[in-house]
């Protein structure tokens, strides 16, 4: 393989010809920042506000209105 092919911001022309498609069915790209699950404090932080969450004293109002709300039509 040739090293300009390993050059950061280097795309393929498959590349470029895949984001032109995209694009031409009007989406655009985006980048996501998502919390690193590998990390341990960040397991221990979501683990941790998923047991306070889980004790709210609204729990049983929220859940209630979203049986109400929701609509699963289509999704099954």
């Amino acid at each position: 393989m040739s090293k300009i092919l390993n050059k950061p911001g280097f795309r393929s022309p498959r590349t470029s010809e895949e984001r032109a498609r995209l694009r031409a069915q009007g989406l655009r790209p985006v980048q996501h920042w998502v919390p690193d699950l590998r990390d341990p404090q960040i397991l221990a932080q979501l683990r941790d506000e998923g047991a306070r969450l889980s004790q709210h004293p609204g729990n049983d109002v929220i859940d209630a209105w979203l049986d109400e709300v929701r609509d699963l039509d289509g999704w099954r």
